[in-house]
């Protein structure tokens, strides 16, 4: 076995698709101490540039103090704290649903949600670019697992049409981590309500970024439906780390007796709570933060003029700039970084074989100025690779 995974890596290496951890010596922020260099990042989903703003961290010190720093046992033992109490009821009155449930991470919140509303005479419908834990989810739950071209509305109901499944339930990206478009909520809505269908938002890049005082994806969309239920994560644009799903009172009932990754985990130290408690005011009070934010998004869309490589249409912090191939697009990250940028390159099977990118993400962090060394630095990569 030694030698089969060894070979398979050195393919991985030939193939440009190896994988790499940097080394961080820094607090997440705009300009970050990586493998012992300093950079401008572009690199991280802290959206609001609050992974080290310092109501939080005196937050997560002053909880720590309160609390621990476990949670000791599950949630449904005595891992259950108050700090997670007041949070789920403060996140859930926040995105204007009924009721929330912390998990751990995203991928646990997708995978136990997924596993635990749809079974086997069930059938789930999935965007085809959706996230890996979203797909995961599905083939764990046992039920029929329908992929549908990327937001083809049209495809989807022809799939929902046909279905004889007892529940029926849509899953997909609210924004999608690699392309950064957003998804056409309402039409999906729609065919919910045609087809007694139920929709399943991952709005772990939406949240605190999109809406009303961030409020997500439905928010931006206004609209509301006992129908849906939605994820956000809480290690993006909220700063600090977990997620949580949020919807009719009985659904969120039923996951903490059903949903798995729940069940049996021990859930995430209180203090950790507490901090999100005061990054979700933060959020709600963060306008000047989006407004920041979307003036950059949209002087790179305005400014970023590239021949070889093509900016994908977004207008959300992630901004993918396509290469192509697993070598070129390597290439041109690691010439960025002689730049002292850093920008990942990204690269299947994360994203579709021939589409390797740059994927850009914009903080309110970043300032107009980091934002015209970064289209210099890509204009000059231009001219030289």
């Amino acid at each position: 076995m030694l030698a089969s995974l060894q070979l398979a890596l050195d393919k991985r290496k030939t193939d440009g698709l190896l994988r790499q951890r940097r080394l961080l010596d820094s607090p997440q922020a705009e300009h970050i101490v990586a493998n012992n260099q300093n950079f401008l990042s572009f690199c991280s989903n802290d959206y609001l540039g609050l992974a080290n703003h310092p109501k939080l961290i005196a937050a997560m010190q002053q909880a720590a103090g309160d609390s621990g720093v476990g949670s000791g046992a599950s949630n449904l033992i005595t891992g259950h704290h108050r700090y997670h109490d007041e949070l789920e009821k403060q996140l859930a009155k926040f995105v204007e649903l009924p009721a929330a449930l912390l998990f751990s991470t995203g991928y646990m919140a997708n995978i136990g949600v997924l596993g635990a509303l749809m079974g086997r005479h069930d059938a789930i419908f999935a965007d085809k670019l959706n996230h890996a834990c979203l797909n995961d989810g599905a083939y764990f739950s046992h039920a029929e697992f329908h992929r549908y071209p990327h937001n083809d509305v049209a495809a989807l109901e022809k799939l929902l049409k046909v279905s004889t499944a007892k529940h029926k339930l849509i899953a997909a990206d609210a924004v999608f981590s690699m392309d950064g478009d957003i998804a056409p909520i309402p039409e999906y809505l729609a065919l919910c309500e045609k087809y007694d269908a139920y929709l399943y938002l991952d709005d772990a890049h939406g949240f605190g970024v999109l809406g009303e005082h961030g409020k997500g994806s439905l928010n931006h969309f206004k609209v509301k439906s006992p129908r849906i239920i939605m994820m956000a994560t809480l290690g993006k644009a909220a700063g600090v780390a977990g997620a949580f799903v949020a919807g009719e009172s009985v659904v969120i009932e039923y996951l903490i007796q059903a949903a798995k990754s729940y069940v049996y985990s021990t859930p995430a130290p209180p203090a950790l709570s507490a901090t999100l408690a005061a990054s979700v005011t933060l959020i709600e009070q963060g306008d000047d933060l989006r407004a920041h934010l979307n003036t950059l998004i949209a002087y790179l869309k305005n400014n970023l003029h590239c021949k070889k490589w093509q900016l994908l249409s977004s207008d959300t912090s992630i901004q993918p700039l396509i290469v192509g191939s697993n070598q070129d697009t390597l290439a041109l990250s690691e010439y960025l970084q002689t730049l002292g940028i850093l920008v990942p390159a990204i690269r299947p099977p994360t994203v579709p074989k021939g589409t390797a990118r740059l994927r850009i993400s914009l903080s309110a962090a970043h300032s107009l100025e980091n934002i015209k060394q970064l289209i210099a630095a890509i204009h000059q990569a231009e001219s030289v690779l």
